[in-house]
């Protein structure tokens, strides 16, 4: 509905009483806006669109922690090495992705609005189960284009105030075709899970502080790195770094890691840094050692 016909004036049917999903709108009244519900021809195949690769998300006594490699790679080729993975949804939810960028650009924002959207119509937030269900419908909606080659696979952490104590981070993961799974502990997505899932393994444990989380997730994404080829690690000259993220009760969506005000990120660069001395055979430096990161004793 253009604003011409209305002369620059809303239509009748942003003032009609309706569903509280955006999404639904949008598809009754500007399908076409809808990118994720668009189908390519019969027989055509979506070739050399750039790719996000791993994503992963790790829960601990405070919350979860959310993270991703900054690579989008189309085939053999590097088409982004700066790419946001990591994006908060609303104050209590975020959201990771892997698969086809543009879409999941887009899903993502969608979704944003989808929340804020339900939020301002009912006046109450959904539950965060309740968010995860309306991710997987959004998903499916995208499942013709995920045939045909375009899939995304998004992995939303998200932090649950109703839950007991101890165990209020909780991690949903989905598959393409829109099915949605919960995950305890920890979770990885994207062509370098497999890999990425290896330090969690062995490092995890209930009830570790966000310094080990962070720690671990560091790990998981320098080992899928060192494996697979579509996923990026540390990028010392251009200080381009794993993207991580935290929601926790004193603020629930953080892009950076704080500990008694100062920012831990040069700690997660010498961390880093070290991983990478040592996987060459070198003894790592007294200066960038563990010990040498702020204590955690609980407080942001």
């Amino acid at each position: 509905m253009t604003a011409s016909e209305h002369e620059g004036r809303l239509g009748e049917e942003f003032f009609t009483p309706g569903c509280s999903s955006f999404t639904d709108f949008l598809a009754a009244h500007r399908p076409e806006l809808l990118s994720t519900r668009r189908v390519l021809p019969h027989g055509v195949r979506a070739e050399g669109a750039p790719h996000g690769t791993t994503v992963l998300a790790l829960t601990h006594r405070d919350g979860v922690l959310i993270a991703g490699d900054r690579w989008a790679t189309m085939g053999n080729l590097i088409a982004q090495r700066d790419l946001e993975k990591v994006h908060p949804a609303d104050d209590h939810c975020a959201v990771a992705f892997a698969g086809t960028v543009g879409l999941a650009v887009d899903l993502v924002r969608l979704y944003q609005v989808e929340l804020a959207h339900f939020e301002k119509i009912e006046g109450i937030p959904m539950t965060l189960a309740a968010k995860a269900t309306r991710l997987a419908t959004m998903i499916r909606d995208n499942l013709g284009q995920a045939m045909q080659g375009l899939a995304v696979v998004p992995l939303l952490a998200g932090y649950d105030p109703a839950a007991p104590e101890g165990q209020q981070g909780r991690i949903f993961p989905f598959d393409v075709a829109g099915g949605r799974y919960e995950k305890s502990g920890f979770h990885a997505e994207g062509s370098g899970s497999p890999y990425a899932r290896g330090a969690p393994k062995k490092l995890y444990r209930p009830g570790m502080s966000r310094r080990e989380a962070a720690l671990a997730a560091l790990q998981a994404l320098y080992d899928a790195a060192d494996d697979d080829s579509a996923t990026g690690g540390p990028d010392l000259t251009s200080r381009i770094l794993e993207a991580p993220g935290r929601l926790d009760r004193p603020a629930p969506v953080r892009r950076s890691f704080r500990f008694h005000g100062q920012d831990l990120s040069p700690a997660l660069l010498h961390t880093t840094c070290r991983y990478s001395r040592m996987a060459r055979g070198c003894s790592p430096q007294p200066s960038v050692r563990q010990k040498d990161l702020p204590p955690d004793d609980g407080r942001p």
